[in-house]
């Protein structure tokens, strides 16, 4: 059994991976301060002796003797992370500084959860980890990208500085239950308006495109991250390379959803990136050969299944 601390683990992927790691018999200190996670998304969780819930606010010091940290505390979602840019570039940077301080004191290793958001509107197409990004430092989604890239640094330096075992891991689009339905992200806008019968809103042409994750594939690669060999530190890409436009995503929810909401078309926002597709074939050498195997289709299904208890 490992003790095991999750920053933001109320929170959408953070509740998958405290379930994951309680069923393989761990103790799970699941931290969250609640601005996007949520207590329904861990309170079957709650009965297990071996999980424990602490309200706490990363930007704060938080101690505690655990074996390994998963650092997953920021919000994710453009309706979230822009309502308090500064607040989001805090929890990123001086959270990064806390459980690197943490993992220091106590000798854990720590997984960082950074975002496929540090490649920005990426020129080179799909992205690879050797690809350093093209990002607006002073843009609406600065606070997130900038963020994030910031405690990618702050990790390398505490592993060379201070010899702390850290992995990076670099999120792509993720979907699946737990997900707020309010969080503005694609999927669930979708969703949610076609399950009310409403028109789906597209940004753009439409044309431009991402690669979606079902949250247990994500699960899956944190996991085997984190027990990889100690000399690879990562940053890794976890997403799915089959790519999608946004037109195409809308189609397939209106099909699964047997919908007749009728898609429309709205101005694009501030450096939305056009593209969004990760290579893994770093993940794929490194991780025991992960790579997603719950498809579009089938993860739309679950999702769906999901936040018809919305409505």
């Amino acid at each position: 059994m490992k003790r095991i601390l999750i920053t933001g683990g109320a929170g959408f992927v953070g509740s998958h991976l405290c379930e994951r790691l309680l069923n393989e018999g761990n103790e799970v200190l699941c931290l969250d301060n609640y601005f996007t996670g949520a207590k329904k998304n861990i309170n079957k969780l709650r009965s297990n002796p071996n999980f424990e819930m602490i309200r706490h606010d990363i930007t704060a010091p938080y101690f505690a003797e655990v074996d390994e940290i998963y650092n997953l505390a920021c919000p994710a979602s453009p309706v979230h992370y822009q309502y308090n840019p500064i607040k989001t570039i805090k929890t990123s940077v001086m959270g990064a500084i806390n459980t690197l301080g943490l993992a220091k004191r106590v000798g854990a290793k720590i997984l960082q959860a950074s975002t496929s958001e540090v490649y920005g509107d990426p020129a080179v197409h799909p992205q690879k980890e050797s690809y350093w990004g093209n990002v607006n430092p002073i843009g609406i989604r600065s606070c997130y990208d900038e963020g994030k890239r910031c405690a990618e640094t702050l990790f390398m330096d505490y592993h060379i500085q201070n010899k702390v075992a850290i992995k990076i891991i670099r999120i792509f689009n993720t979907y699946g239950p737990n997900m707020n339905p309010a969080d503005g992200r694609v999927v669930s806008n979708f969703i949610m308006q076609a399950l009310r019968g409403e028109d789906i809103t597209i940004f753009g042409d439409g044309t431009q495109t991402r690669s979606f994750q079902y949250v247990d594939d994500l699960v899956e690669g944190m996991v085997r991250m984190m027990a990889s060999d100690s000399t690879f530190l990562g940053p890794v890409n976890l997403g799915n390379p089959n790519e999608f436009t946004m037109l195409e995503l809308a189609k397939e929810v209106i099909r699964l959803t047997n919908s007749n909401s009728k898609i429309i078309h709205m101005p694009l926002p501030k450096d939305d990136p056009k593209q969004r597709q990760p290579d893994i074939s770093l993940a794929k050498e490194k991780l025991g050969g992960w790579e997603p195997s719950i498809q579009l289709e089938e993860g739309l299904k679950k999702t769906i299944a999901y936040f018809e208890g919305f409505i």
